[in-house]
């Protein structure tokens, strides 16, 4: 395997290990942002934008919006992805005692994830806690770096059907153990020793369980790697890097960064928000654009929306379209849904293959199997609010959903010059 695509995926690799949660996916991302000269926008203030400037601008410090604008310009360039993945969130008041035995955590799905792999699987605690101070409640991010729980299964002694295939009750089957005996009140504890504040000054929490298995690059010719929250993390390490890497020429350039699209979007943070919107409306006043230019500048824009799709498997290629059957490594997947669960459209699909063949890059096409009902992600939701031009891309990958996903050692690599070659255009 050529060293450009290892270093391509330890590269994404890294950053997934630091963003355990939204939170601190955000986080990594403000802070590259900053290093490469981006400057902080912050929305309750007024807006002094320039062009011939980067800013970025953060909302419930789990969604941001970048942008570089240009000497001049004629619309944008814009691509999306989202900062979470599935995971389970503790619920308030989250140990108990189970018969007077084990100290076990309460918590409730977040988003529709495969079940099963959750089992048996080191796993921490993340998110944010707001903080009590002496003026002022102030947010702070945590991380329990150390294995402290797991979700333990039933030997097949004691359940013989268990290969029969289970249906898995989350609040019976699935609450993590933490520790031996009763440790109420342990978590709020420990949050506290990790923060170095008072256990009286935590007032409330956004805590995720994430799964800290260690991603893994592997196969006969070093062809796949593994890892958790490769969705959506790959298309938001992938588009982070393009805008950075590149310098705007016609358009502004624009990567969203958004929060929630596992559980529908419908959030101030989500894709479904006046987010966006509102950004330019701001931009557009920053500027000074009539309402002509913003009309004008809308129509020339074009839209990226960066979520994976399903790669064929070599166990299961009946769920697979009959004709359309992407590979990992196969380059950039453009994906299709006639009930536009997809945004792809002939003309947005010609524009982008148009920009893809010019720099040699490869791609491949997605369509669900007519019987199987597939996902649906940012690009039609954004659009309610701002419509324009939009593709729906990622890389192709197996096991989506899952806690330790997978995907092909070469695709980051190619995500990364696809959306280059677009913010170039």
């Amino acid at each position: 395997m050529d060293k450009k695509f290892i270093d391509s995926t330890q590269s994404l690799i890294n950053f997934i290990k630091a963003s355990p949660t939204c939170f601190q996916a955000v986080e990594e991302i403000e802070k590259t942002l900053k290093e490469a000269g981006f400057l902080h926008l912050e929305e309750n203030t007024r807006f002094n934008i320039k062009e011939g400037k980067s800013y970025f601008i953060k909302r419930n410090s789990s969604s941001l919006i970048a942008f570089k604008i240009p000497e001049s310009y004629k619309g944008f360039s814009i691509i999306a992805s989202h900062t979470d993945s599935p995971t389970f969130k503790l619920k308030n008041n989250c140990e108990f005692v189970k018969d007077e035995k084990y100290t076990v955590v309460n918590t409730e799905g977040y988003g529709g994830m495969l079940l099963a792999p959750w089992f048996d699987r080191p796993l921490s605690i993340a998110g944010r806690v707001f903080i009590k101070q002496e003026n002022e409640v102030e947010e702070k991010l945590v991380k329990i770096d150390k294995d402290l729980l797991t979700i333990v299964n039933l030997a097949i002694h004691q359940n013989r059907d268990a290969n029969k295939g289970i249906e898995y009750k989350k609040q019976v089957d699935m609450l993590p153990i933490l520790s031996l005996g009763n440790k109420k009140g342990a978590i709020n504890s420990l949050i506290a020793e990790t923060l170095n504040v008072k256990e009286d000054q935590i007032l409330s929490s956004d805590l995720f369980l994430y799964n800290r298995t260690e991603a893994s690059i592997w196969g006969l010719d070093n062809e796949m790697y593994s890892s958790p929250r490769i969705d959506d993390l790959q298309g938001v390490y992938t588009s982070l890097n393009a805008l950075i890497n590149t310098e705007p020429s016609s358009y502004i350039n624009m990567a969203l960064f958004l929060d929630n699209e596992e559980v529908g979007s419908g959030t101030k943070q989500g894709a479904l928000s006046d987010f966006l919107k509102i950004t330019i409306d701001r931009i557009a006043n920053s500027l000074k654009w009539d309402v002509e230019d913003k009309a004008i500048y809308q129509a020339n824009s074009f839209m990226v929306s960066s979520d994976n799709g399903h790669a064929l498997h070599p166990n299961y290629s009946q769920v697979n379209d009959v004709v359309n059957k992407p590979v990992l490594n196969g380059g950039v997947l453009i994906k299709h849904s006639a009930n536009q669960k997809y945004t792809t459209d002939a003309a947005s699909e010609a524009l982008f293959k148009f920009i893809l063949d010019k720099e040699g890059i490869p791609y491949q096409e997605f369509v669900n199997n007519s019987d199987v009902l597939g996902g649906s992600t940012l690009g039609n939701l954004i659009s309610r609010s701002y419509s324009i031009s939009t593709i729906d891309i990622g890389a192709a990958q197996l096991a989506m959903h899952s806690p330790y996903e997978t995907g092909g050692t070469m695709d980051t690599f190619y995500l990364i010059k696809a959306m280059e070659a677009f913010y170039r255009r």
